[in-house]
């Protein structure tokens, strides 16, 4: 149960409360701002190598290389106070060619532009004064080879800078501390060819980079090299996939850029080559609340672009930019919202174990919300966010219970009888889960233990933008590690109870969270009613389990075959035939086999118990929390139940404002 404040507790307590509904609308996906990209800038410059840099004042620094066919000169441009009506087409040529790569990156008024060039010096020019003036071309070390395929930089708070290039298969990385330059160090990592590298500094030098891996298939990952943050000084993450096709397949990645605005932000190229092939931009974000280290990113989306080279990305105060040679965008980086709370004329919301779904009708006899997505109703439309925070008025003014959102699906009006309303239906991340197909197929632990399902379920939410938060876990959900397949096309919702089959554990969402509960007849009441808080109508229903013996198979690592018994033995005379049989070549010791028959009466004993209890709203009330029900009549006195459902109805005109909670056991 969400936190209340005393207040918020004693009022919504009482038999007759005023309602209080807190709901906004904001330019939000699942907790991260939604970015609308508009073209400032369309050139007819080559499309090959560049890079982007946003200096303190908020100017914009570009380098680009030219094809060979033009000696692969390398030009910069500054741009002062880029807006719409900047001039992106003039750029200044350095005088320097040859290069192969290029990158840069800044920190207050210094800039440093880097290159690679055909004859393996890797070269610096560097400004001071927010790119408006160069210094000479400095030679800072020299790659092995010739054949480079990525060269990314990125400098810390202190100043110290660091840069990143690929040589082959191999990662190099060389630090400019207090000035001075370091010797370059390889990763550990063994790969094919990488392609590309982004990179920006948080606690850790936080990286991207595509390649392929030593089986050949083609990969975008994610890769720290610590800095005392998440990692050691010195050392390297592991490589955490963000995106994979098999060798001898059609598709590729190359090009990844990286920046960090209010989540860790990536662009990159997916390439096609067979039939209808295309080469294009796409984006991805990190998980609100993850740390990078995690890797835990969403599901990939195009952007609207042909492009080989891709969009580099940097940010100033206001404005997210992407640039090419020929191209610039910008996106405002605030997340305008609407206030909608004194135009809701009625409100239900309901949430059960696979989805969550709110209404919301506003007034609109006067036509405020007749045109929704433009001007000062911009944050309002299909695909924003509905932040729904339910509430009362208390002693201490208008108080209410936040952390719930859903993303609007459809906008409905209606007219008649001299009455005008905007209906907003809207869905929770199960919604999302819903929509999301696997792109190719996933599969873990098919060699080794990679990840437990506690894993696997955090990696799949994250395609779509959840975080899972734990507030009680099971032991099995830790220590099993099934050889699991997802494949192309299966969707996240099905994936996702597929994995919940497997352990006692269930999970509910709120906003960008999904929350881990692990159901234990001995939890204790979060919340008591019948006593201080009435009850308007109660219905309880015990019955027998639907199955009261559990057969499970499994295979042992030598090929036999493992056999666990559970039962329910109180039950299992009155009921003899409520077998269930069930193998999972996965269970490989007695001990799971035994846990997954344990977790199968367990969600056997949950769906035994039903009801519904009708009272004013609890504004903190959870699913799968345990109340306490003090009902005389009904022969209860402080009896558990454990919530399964809920829906809240809010029609102020019939005076109502209720919650109905679907009961279970416990």
């Amino acid at each position: 149960m969400r936190n209340l404040s005393s207040t918020l507790l004693l009022a919504q307590q009482k038999e007759t409360v005023i309602p209080y509904l807190k709901i906004s609308a904001v330019n939000k996906s699942g907790g991260v701002n939604r970015y609308d990209w508009s073209r400032l800038y369309q050139g007819s410059e080559d499309d090959y190598f560049h890079a982007l840099a946003v200096p303190g004042n908020g100017s914009l620094v570009k380098a680009r290389i030219t094809p060979p066919a033009d000696s692969n000169k390398l030009y910069v441009q500054h741009i002062a106070s880029p807006s719409p009506e900047s001039d992106f087409s003039q750029w200044t040529y350095t005088g320097q060619y040859n290069a192969v790569i290029v990158a840069a990156a800044a920190l207050g008024a210094e800039v440093s532009v880097f290159w690679i060039k055909s004859n393996r010096e890797i070269r610096r020019i560097k400004s001071m004064d927010y790119g408006v003036t160069w210094g000479s071309p400095e030679l800072v070390d020299y790659s092995p080879t010739i054949y480079i395929y990525g060269l990314a930089a990125a400098y810390k708070p202190n100043g110290d800078l660091a840069i990143f290039f690929a040589d082959q298969s191999v990662l190099y990385v060389k630090k400019c501390l207090g000035g001075t330059w370091q010797s370059k160090a390889a990763w550990d990592k063994s790969t094919d060819d990488l392609s590309g590298i982004g990179c920006v500094y948080g606690s850790d030098w936080n990286l991207v980079l595509t390649g392929k891996d030593a089986a050949g298939n083609y990969k975008l990952w994610s890769l720290v090299y610590g800095d005392g943050g998440d990692i050691g000084a010195g050392t390297w993450s592991v490589l955490k996939e963000l995106a994979s096709a098999p060798s001898g397949g059609n598709f590729l990645y190359k090009q990844p850029f990286l920046d960090k605005t209010d989540v860790y932000r990536c662009f990159f190229i997916e390439k096609y080559t067979g039939n209808e092939a295309y080469s294009r931009p796409y984006q991805t974000y990190s998980v609100p609340g993850a740390a990078f280290v995690e890797g835990l990113w969403r599901e990939p989306a195009p952007f609207n672009l042909a492009s080989e080279y891709g969009l580099a990305m940097a940010h100033d105060n206001s404005y997210s930019w992407l640039t090419g040679p020929g191209g610039v965008w910008r996106a405002d980086m605030a997340a305008p919202s609407l206030e909608l709370t004194d135009d809701v004329i009625s409100a239900r919301q309901e949430i059960d174990d696979t989805a969550g779904a709110l209404a919301v009708e506003l007034r609109n006899d006067d036509g405020r919300y007749a045109s929704p997505g433009q001007d000062a109703l911009a944050a309002l439309d299909t695909g924003c966010q509905l932040d729904f925070s339910p509430g009362c008025v208390t002693s201490a003014g208008a108080e209410y219970s936040g952390g719930q959102s859903y993303c609007v699906e459809s906008l409905e009006h209606t007219s008649g009888g001299g009455k005008a309303s905007l209906i907003l239906r809207t869905r929770d991340g199960w919604g999302a889960l819903a929509d999301w197909q696997a792109r190719y197929q996933l599969r873990w632990n098919k060699t080794s233990d990679e990840a437990s399902v506690k894993a696997i379920l955090g990696m799949v939410l994250a395609r779509v933008g959840l975080k899972l938060e734990v507030k009680s876990e099971s032991a099995v959900i830790n220590s099993f590690y099934p050889d699991f397949t997802v494949n192309p096309g299966e969707d996240g919702k099905s994936v996702i109870r597929k994995l919940l089959s497997f352990v006692p554990d269930v999970i509910f969402i709120e906003g960008s969270q999904a929350y881990l509960v692990n159901p234990q007849s001995a939890d204790d009441a979060v919340y008591s009613y019948g006593v201080e808080h009435v009850i308007k109508e109660g219905k309880y229903r015990r019955g027998a389990l639907q199955i009261n013996r559990v057969e499970v198979e499994g295979l042992d690592s030598g090929g036999a075959m493992i056999l666990a018994e559970r039962f329910a033995w109180e039950e299992a005379s009155s009921f003899p035939d409520r077998l269930l049989r069930t193998d999972d070549k996965n269970l490989n010791t007695l001990s799971e086999a035994r846990q997954r028959g344990d977790a199968c009466l367990r969600q056997a004993a949950l769906a035994a118990e039903g009801g519904i209890l009708v009272t004013p709203v609890n504004c903190g009330q959870q699913l799968y929390d345990v109340i306490s029900v003090t009902d005389v009549p009904a022969g209860l006195s402080a009896a558990k139940k454990r919530v399964m459902g809920t829906v809240l109805v809010y029609q102020p005109q019939r005076g109502e404002y209720f919650q109905r909670l679907e009961l279970g056991g416990v």
